[in-house]
């Protein structure tokens, strides 16, 4: 005998029907509060990205790209700071992408469930979820207490240390995606394990990996608070690594801060700069990716 059930119209339902009814209105549901969740997201990003745009456009000007940073009123720019910001940003992403990939490959590849790789993991959760201040107060005592100076070299370690847990955590989460029989079939043409893990298992999850090192660059390109305990910053040019550094965050906090007008302005679009900054490296780097699957 089919079971029935009685809907709230009172019509008597067959149990599969009312199930298969339920179960779309369940996805329904779910539907609808994907779209909700993901209308907040874009909404808040979209608000974040218009004030940058308002206030970050006037200042937008040639002077901004040309001149260091000066005095109030006197017409200054933040052009020690960009390249100070990318100099450090550049020189921890290739101290911090390398160890971070052997690491991750490591994690996947040969360390499985042993010790060394369950302690190394652990210590890469605990950076990962570490305060940046904290990685900032630890590089001082290593690299500027003992020298006696402040120094870009001291900013880029502290942002490599920064930089390494995303990249090690995003490499090993995508190499354990990449399906076994590849590595079998690799190994079954003979190729040692070594050219299997670069040439199949790394090729494969490359797309992965480098949305980790842009999660990373991402990450480091706004970080303050570590500089001002690293390379403190200058308000001069210098591309000298070993003296104290400008930066576009360590910039943006002075500026935003004063009680001038053209130093608050400066910060908006240097704030502006560094978002689109971002932007265009992961717009860059996707559009490559894409390329190179074709």
């Amino acid at each position: 005998m089919k079971a029935h059930v009685v809907s709230q119209s009172g019509a008597r339902l067959p149990r599969s029907d009312f199930q298969a009814m339920r179960r779309r209105l369940t996805d329904k549901l779910a539907t609808c509060m994907s779209w909700l969740a993901m209308l907040i997201v874009v909404s808040v990003l979209g608000s974040i990205l218009w004030t940058l745009l308002k206030n970050g456009l006037p200042g937008l000007t040639l002077t901004l790209f040309t001149h260091s940073m000066g005095a109030p009123g006197a017409g200054g720019g933040l052009a020690n700071a960009i390249v100070g910001s990318l100099l450090q940003t550049g020189l921890s992403i290739l101290l911090g992408a390398p160890a971070g990939l052997l690491t991750g490959i490591f994690l996947a590849e040969y360390g499985a469930e042993s010790k060394l790789a369950r302690s190394v993991r652990f210590v890469s959760d605990m950076l990962l979820s570490a305060p940046s201040i904290l990685i900032g107060l630890f590089i001082y005592m290593l690299l500027v207490e003992p020298f006696g100076h402040f120094s870009g070299f001291a900013g880029a370690a502290a942002l490599a240390v920064m930089a390494m847990p995303i990249i090690v955590r995003t490499t090993e989460d995508m190499l354990r995606l990449v399906p076994v029989s590849m590595r079998e079939a690799g190994i079954a043409l003979g190729a040692p394990r070594w050219r299997v893990i670069l040439f199949i298992c790394v090729r494969a999850a490359r797309g992965g990996i480098m949305t980790g090192v842009l999660l990373a660059i991402a990450r480091v390109t706004g970080e303050t608070a570590p500089l001002l305990f690293t390379s403190l910053g200058n308000s001069e040019w210098s591309l000298d690594m070993r003296r104290p550094m400008a930066s576009l965050p360590v910039a943006i906090y002075q500026y935003a801060g004063s009680a001038y007008q053209d130093w608050m302005q400066q910060a908006w679009t240097g704030a502006l700069v560094v978002t689109l900054g971002v932007l265009i490296i992961n717009i860059v780097v996707r559009v490559g990716i894409r390329g190179g699957r074709t």
